[in-house]
């Protein structure tokens, strides 16, 4: 028998793909309605002795239901090791930060900063696109043969290696750049979100003479101490 709390958009999922492989499933929700919903589906509204593990997810409604995604998970390792297999079974990874208890709830932290500031630099690359006339289709294109999310991992090295000399890109071309898309910006007439705090964060890195390091010099303050 599983106790599972919360039965919203995704938790509801969760728990009617669990009865559809067969498990016992005993559930609760702050808004009873969303608990009771589930009895059609073989769901028993009740929850009490329940042993709790935070495990944070990064997926949709339809992954839950599909079992599909990405959960993590961190804390006392018996009570981990216990639930893994069943938790394994819910997602398609299961990711395990270890024995601090708050350490999944700060990568789900992390993981949504980056798709914040992912999907704003998004609407000001369509933003500058608007203003340059350029149209959707040809974004689209570039992104579908050109795909610079493969370029995370190494980038993430690059920027925490406290190493920012044979710059692929200098910090002070990438300004240049940057004061492009302002530009051009200007011209068509829109208005960016993020780049003008960028371009302020480069001037900074300038200003302490870091003009010639490669750009990713920017993320020094965030790298390890060596």
């Amino acid at each position: 028998m599983v106790a599972f709390l919360g039965t919203g958009l995704l938790g509801a999922n969760f728990v009617r793909a669990m009865i559809n492989r067969g498990e016992k499933v005993q559930v609760w929700n702050r808004t009873p309605s969303k608990a009771t919903a589930l009895e059609q589906y073989g769901a028993m509204v009740t929850s009490r002795g329940f042993i709790y593990l935070h495990a944070p997810v990064f997926m949709g409604p339809p992954n839950a239901l599909d079992s599909t995604g990405s959960m993590l998970v961190s804390g006392d390792r018996q009570i981990v090791d216990r639930f893994s297999p069943i938790l394994a079974k819910m997602t398609g990874k299961l990711l395990d930060f270890g024995p601090e208890a708050g350490r999944a709830a700060a990568m789900k932290l992390l993981g949504n900063l980056f798709l914040v500031a992912f999907t704003t630099g998004i609407a000001d690359t369509l933003m500058l696109a608007k203003g340059m006339h350029v149209p959707v289709s040809d974004l689209s294109m570039l992104f579908d043969n050109w795909n610079p999310g493969a370029m995370l991992p190494n980038r993430l090295k690059r920027m925490t290696s406290g190493n920012y000399s044979s710059p692929s890109w200098e910090l002070n071309m990438a300004r240049k750049d940057t004061g492009l898309f302002l530009q051009e910006a200007k011209k068509g007439g829109v208005t960016l979100a993020v780049i003008p705090a960028v371009a302020a964060e480069m001037d900074r890195w300038i200003q302490k003479g870091h003009g010639a390091d490669d750009w990713t010099v920017i993320a020094k303050d965030a790298a390890p101490s060596v």
